[in-house]
């Protein structure tokens, strides 16, 4: 479970209150924070044990906390509450953190990965920032780096065939910025790489997760 005081506050701090309009250009500070909130998330979600759970406001990145009226705030109401209304806002970012939590969650209710084994981690590449996962047939891919965007970027698969896009934090509609093209295929080669007998090569943006799926295993 993420804390109460959320994930997204810390990374953007008081621009969750003065930068989240989307009537403006986000900020270094919001777009930098909105695009680790998912991969945190993920990653989180990934590699996690039997289930997932969000704590009341945290899967868009709520700015505020949760203070029960007690004698240290002077039986104060004010942060008794959460602002739903905010993620349902269409001006505002929040949308965009509620929309990825949906496409997490539609993502498990397909192919059921926190029920099944253990991820298996292919690839932690510290320099790089990247961490390449398997689970359920779907091989999780993250770039934490803040520059550095990857093209033909080869990575190890289980199984020989060709892969699409099961999930994408960048898309526009997650607040990214739409660079990974979501009818891509990615066709392996029996080119032995990490801990696969099989590769991949993909183009893999910074600070952004892809989820990818062979098309054998595709589940609608």
């Amino acid at each position: 479970m993420v804390g109460d005081k959320t994930i997204a506050f810390w990374l953007m701090d008081k621009e969750m209150y003065t930068g989240m309009s989307i009537l403006t250009p986000p900020s270094p500070t919001v777009e930098r924070g909105i695009s680790i909130h998912k991969l945190i998330r993920l990653i989180t979600y990934g590699l996690g044990g039997e289930g997932y759970l969000n704590f009341m406001g945290n899967e868009f990145g709520h700015p505020e906390w949760i203070d029960f009226p007690r004698e240290g705030n002077g039986w104060s109401h004010h942060y008794a509450r959460r602002r739903w209304d905010l993620a349902f806002d269409t001006l505002l970012r929040y949308q965009h953190l509620r929309e990825f939590d949906h496409g997490m969650h539609e993502l498990d209710e397909k192919y059921h990965f926190l029920a099944s084994k253990p991820g298996f981690v292919s690839l932690s590449h510290e320099s790089e920032k990247l961490i390449v996962f398997e689970r359920a047939n779907l091989i999780f891919v993250f770039n934490f780096h803040p520059t550095e965007s990857y093209s033909d970027k080869r990575i190890g698969v289980p199984e020989t065939g060709t892969y699409t896009l099961a999930l994408c934090s960048d898309l526009l509609k997650y607040g990214g910025s739409d660079r990974v093209d979501l009818k891509s295929r990615y066709f392996s080669e029996p080119k032995p790489w990490d801990a696969w007998q099989n590769s991949i090569q993909i183009y893999i943006p910074s600070r952004v997760a892809l989820v990818l799926v062979p098309e054998a295993k595709i589940k609608e």
